[in-house]
């Protein structure tokens, strides 16, 4: 019955894919397509039933059934490019996955034969939506992804798991893990932005601004400010930038040190909610207005990795240093300074030291301490560009947010 069963499932995955094959072909006349479902349903069976004569005639003979499908399968192909000029071998290729399919489903890979299924229908299905992304899609985007794969699935897992350095303290497989982390949350908003904010304008720029950089984003929303003389709503936009500020924080919390997020989540949140609020109460009140997108620049270049790389090893040395040298108050002070510049670097690192003993108590007041300096730096720079009215609106309001981070992190 288990033998059977297995060639049931052959039988249903060929169907499966030859359903989406025959929809696609479903106005041309008998005969004229290479398969149809019953054909993609047979060549499912004759996968399951080859791997059943090989078990008994030898391994051998499964790859002579594979070549003589393909063979097969070729020669339909042939005769269909000289009959309609069509060079497209997508049917050709699903066939013979299906064939394979088959096989997997009687060798004991049901999951794996039901899962491939279901995959190469879907993606056979999604081909107008996959050429219309590609169109859409630029070249420097296309580099950006091709480099996020290399220092994700090529570059993390050879690298040494272990410490280097005074006090052991370089460890470059977890330096590496972080750069990745920052920089995929960084392609997942500049994709955000692409989509949304250049079409909604200046507060959905802001928002998902916010995941790349929002320091970047509050400079580049300031210069904005003498072109369209609306300061609410920059006001609103840089808002948006350092509210979600914190939310990416808590996200690169909760990869490394998970355990930080419920003394984290009160002082951070208490910091972002009244910037929301304040946000959507500056755009409620503010005229419509059709500014130019904002180009971000591509968080995956290669240099800005290793960049923060260097900047985040320079941190987690600092960091055990004047945690061995001057307890408590030299990580704050660390804090303090790198939050002038950057906030995830300090966030990341005083993150992996809880994991080495350092009391969450410190880690949560000094990830509290650079959240908040980092956002009143961007408040102040953001003034000094944009003009007295943008500062009018948003300092108060940043103020009010480090305000309510403080009082929730002195509460707890």
């Amino acid at each position: 019955m288990d033998t059977l069963y297995s060639l049931i499932l052959a039988l249903a995955a060929g169907l499966l894919i030859g359903v989406e094959r025959g929809w696609k072909a479903r106005t041309g006349e008998e005969g004229s397509r290479i398969a149809g479902i019953r054909t993609f349903g047979l060549l499912g069976l004759l996968g399951g039933l080859w791997w059943l004569l090989a078990g008994y005639l030898g391994a051998l003979l499964m790859g002579f059934a594979f070549l003589a499908v393909a063979g097969l399968l070729i020669v339909a192909h042939v005769l269909d490019v000289r009959a309609d000029r069509d060079v497209g071998i997508t049917t050709t290729v699903a066939a013979l996955i299906t064939f394979t399919l088959g096989a997997l489903a009687v060798s004991g890979e049901q999951v794996v034969t039901a899962a491939g299924a279901v995959v190469t229908a879907l993606l056979l299905n999604l081909k107008p939506q996959l050429h219309t992304w590609l169109q859409r899609l630029q070249a420097i985007e296309l580099d950006a992804g091709l480099k996020l794969l290399l220092i994700s699935v090529v570059v993390l897992p050879v690298l040494p798991n272990q410490g280097f350095g005074p006090w052991a303290a370089l460890n470059p497989r977890t330096i590496w893990w972080m750069v990745v982390l920052i920089a995929a949350i960084g392609f997942a908003g500049y994709f955000a932005v692409k989509y949304t904010g250049a079409r909604r304008g200046l507060a959905y720029t802001g928002l998902f601004g916010g995941l790349v950089s929002s320091t970047a984003v509050s400079l580049s929303l300031s210069r904005l400010a003498p072109r369209i003389d609306q300061p609410r709503l920059i006001a609103c936009a840089v808002l948006l930038a350092a509210a979600t500020m914190l939310p990416r924080l808590l996200l690169e919390v909760a990869v490394i040190e998970a355990s930080l997020l419920p003394a984290l989540l009160p002082p951070l949140l208490g910091m972002a909610l009244p910037g929301y609020l304040i946000a959507w109460w500056l755009w409620r009140n503010s005229p419509p207005v059709n500014a130019e997108p904002l180009t971000l620049s591509n968080p995956l270049e290669l240099g800005t990795a290793l960049r923060f790389a260097l900047l985040l090893a320079a941190v987690m040395l600092l960091a055990e240093w004047l945690s061995r040298g001057f307890g408590d108050r030299g990580l704050y002070l660390l804090a303090f300074f790198s939050g002038l510049a950057d906030a995830d670097a300090v966030t990341l690192s005083l993150s992996r030291m809880v994991g080495a003993g350092l009391a969450a108590a410190t880690a949560v007041n000094a990830i509290v301490i650079t959240a908040a300096v980092n956002t009143l730096v961007k408040g102040v720079l953001v003034a000094l560009i944009g003009g007295r009215e943008v500062a009018r609106y948003l300092l108060p309001s940043m103020a009010l947010m480090v305000g309510c981070g403080a009082g929730l992190l002195l509460l707890a």
